[in-house]
């Protein structure tokens, strides 16, 4: 198979940035770029993320799920602000050392599920309580 040339840096800092509340842009780019769905951007000192990991620290549903419908990669700090119970405990049943870790920025995966408000309402009662 046959690799294909790195994306643009710019283009995936754009698409990251758009992430945490653009939609349009995030169409847009996507649109002109389809890899960029699952690009990630290095902050620095290894703190990457992607368009998806922005929309979950930033409450942005709509967003997420554009971006899942895409082919994002689903992770656990997204599953968690979309209040999808299911797979946050069928997660951290796996792995409960899970519950104390950090996604983009060093933010806890309390609070990616705070940011979802009302849908992710039993996501925060169970980490809330949840001990490994």
């Amino acid at each position: 198979m046959e690799r294909k040339p790195p994306l643009d840096p710019s283009l995936v800092e754009a698409f990251v940035r758009a992430g945490h509340g653009n939609l349009e842009q995030v169409r847009a780019l996507l649109q002109q770029e389809p890899a960029l769905v699952n690009a990630a951007w290095d902050w620095g000192g290894g703190d990457w993320e992607t368009a998806l990991g922005g929309a979950a620290h930033t409450g942005q549903h709509e967003i997420a799920l554009y971006l899942l419908e895409h082919g994002a990669r689903l992770d656990l700090f997204a599953a968690a602000m979309l209040g999808r119970l299911d797979i946050v405990q069928a997660a951290l049943r796996a792995f409960p050392h899970l519950a104390q870790a950090r996604g983009p920025h060093g933010i806890p995966l309390l609070v990616h599920a705070k940011k979802g408000g009302e849908a992710a309402t039993a996501v925060v009662a169970f980490l809330e309580t949840f001990t490994p």
